[in-house]
C-alpha cells in the first residue's frame, strides 16, 4: 500500500512537474500598440492597432512566437506627448517585447526614452529626425525620415518648374522639421520661398493666413502638416479662388483628406511613399485582402502597413535568431538586411533608420483615388 501511495505521490509530482514546464512554455509575449485611438487622428491609430491585431491573429494560428502565444496591449496617447510618456511607462509595467507607434513624431519622441531606459523594442512611423539623434539602440523607424522627403520633395517642385512657393507648418516637431527640411532643400535647387507661415493645429479657419499668401502668388503652397488641417486649407484655398498647387507632405495621405477637403481634394498633389493600392508586392496584395475581410473597409493610410511592417521584421528577426532576449533581438534588427516588407523591402541600419524605400508625388482623382506622377518611372 506504502509502495502504491509513494508510486502515486511520484506520478503526481512528475505530472505537476511537466504541467508547469508547459505552463511556462506557454507563457504569453505581449506587443504593445501606442497610437492616438481617439482624437483627430484617430482612424490612424485605430489603423496601426487593427494591423497590430490581425499580424498577431496569423503568428498564433501558426504556433505563437518560439512556442509563445502573443497577447496585444493597446494605449490610446491621443497623438499628444503627455499621454503618450503615461501609455510608455503602462507598457513597460506590463512587460511587452515590443511595441508598436505612436503615429506622431511628438508623441514617439516623449516615449522613446522610457523605452529606452527599459530596454524595450520600439518601432514608430514618426518621421523626425529628432528620433533617431539621440542613439537610443531600441528605436527602429517603419518609415523614411523628415529629411529624405524633403531632398525629393525639392526634386518635385524642380521638375514640375515651380519658382515661387509658399509653406505652411503647424508648430509639431514632425511638421515644422519637415518644412525647415524642405525649404533649406527647395532653395538650393533655386526655388524662391516667398513665405513660410504659421498655423495652429486645429484652429478650423485658415483663411487670413491664406489670403496673405494669395497676394504673394506662388505657384504652389506646401503644407507639412497633418491631413486633419491640409483638409481645410485645400477647401479654403478653393474658396479663395486661390490658383496655386497644393502640395502636401506624407501626413497628408490619409482618406479623411478627400472627405474634409469634398470636390476641392481633386488635384491636391500629396508626397510620400507609394499609397496602399499603388503597392506592387504581392506580400502587400495579401495583407491587404485580409485586412479589408478582417475589418470591412481597407486601411487608413500607407502607415497602417508600414507600422505592419515594423512589427513584422521584429517577429521575423526572433524567429530567425530564434530568441525574443533584448540582448540579442535588438543587435539583430540593427543588422536586418533586404527584409521583405509589405511596402517593399528595406533595412535597419545602425541607428535604427529604414533604409531602401521610394518617395513618390501622386494627385488625388474626383473619385478620391491616388495617380501618382512623379518621377515618371513610377507613374501608371
Amino acid at each position: 500500500m506504502k509502495h502504491k501511495l509513494a508510486r502515486n505521490l511520484l506520478f503526481t509530482l512528475i505530472g505537476a512537474a511537466f504541467g508547469a514546464a508547459g505552463a511556462q512554455a506557454a507563457t504569453p509575449i505581449t506587443i504593445g500598440v501606442q497610437a492616438p485611438i481617439t482624437g483627430q487622428y484617430a482612424n490612424e491609430g485605430q489603423g496601426i492597432a487593427n494591423a497590430v491585431k490581425l499580424l498577431v491573429k496569423q503568428q498564433n494560428a501558426k504556433g505563437g512566437l518560439l512556442g509563445h502565444p502573443l497577447q496585444v496591449k493597446v494605449c490610446d496617447d491621443q497623438g499628444e506627448a503627455a499621454p503618450a510618456a503615461i501609455c510608455a511607462r503602462q507598457l513597460v509595467n506590463d512587460g511587452v517585447l515590443a511595441v508598436v507607434g505612436s503615429y506622431t513624431s511628438g508623441a514617439a519622441l516623449a516615449a522613446e526614452p522610457i523605452y529606452a531606459r527599459a530596454n524595450v523594442i520600439q518601432t514608430s512611423d514618426g518621421t523626425s529626425d529628432q528620433l533617431t539623434a539621440h542613439g537610443f539602440k531600441t528605436f527602429f523607424r517603419n518609415a523614411p525620415p523628415n529629411s529624405a522627403e524633403a531632398v525629393f520633395t525639392a526634386q518635385y517642385f524642380k521638375a514640375m518648374g515651380y519658382k515661387r512657393v509658399a509653406v505652411i507648418t503647424d508648430h509639431s516637431s514632425f511638421a515644422t522639421g519637415l518644412a525647415d527640411a524642405v525649404v533649406d532643400n527647395a532653395r538650393k535647387d533655386g526655388v524662391d520661398i516667398v513665405d513660410k507661415a504659421y498655423i495652429n493645429a486645429g484652429s478650423q479657419n485658415y483663411t487670413p493666413v491664406l489670403t496673405k499668401l494669395k497676394a504673394m502668388h506662388p505657384q504652389a503652397v506646401y503644407f507639412s502638416g497633418y491631413y486633419t488641417d491640409g483638409g481645410l486649407i485645400k477647401a479654403q484655398m478653393a474658396q479663395l479662388g486661390m490658383k496655386a498647387k497644393f502640395v502636401g507632405g506624407d501626413a497628408n495621405q490619409n482618406v479623411a483628406f478627400g472627405k474634409i477637403a469634398g470636390s476641392a481634394a481633386a488635384g491636391a498633389v500629396i508626397i510620400n511613399v507609394p499609397a496602399p493600392q499603388d503597392l506592387p508586392y504581392p506580400v502587400a496584395k495579401q495583407f491587404l485582402a485580409q485586412y479589408k475581410q478582417a475589418y470591412g473597409h481597407q486601411p487608413p493610410s500607407v502607415y497602417t502597413l508600414t507600422n505592419a511592417d515594423g512589427l513584422r521584421a521584429v517577429l521575423y528577426t526572433a524567429e530567425k535568431i530564434k530568441s525574443t532576449e533584448a540582448a540579442r533581438l535588438i543587435p539583430a534588427l540593427h543588422h536586418l538586411h533586404d527584409f521583405q516588407g509589405l511596402t517593399g523591402n528595406f533595412s535597419w541600419n545602425a541607428v535604427g533608420e529604414r533604409e531602401g524605400s521610394g518617395f513618390v508625388a501622386f494627385d488625388i482623382q474626383p473619385d478620391g483615388s491616388y495617380r501618382i506622377i512623379y518621377p515618371a518611372s513610377a507613374a501608371h
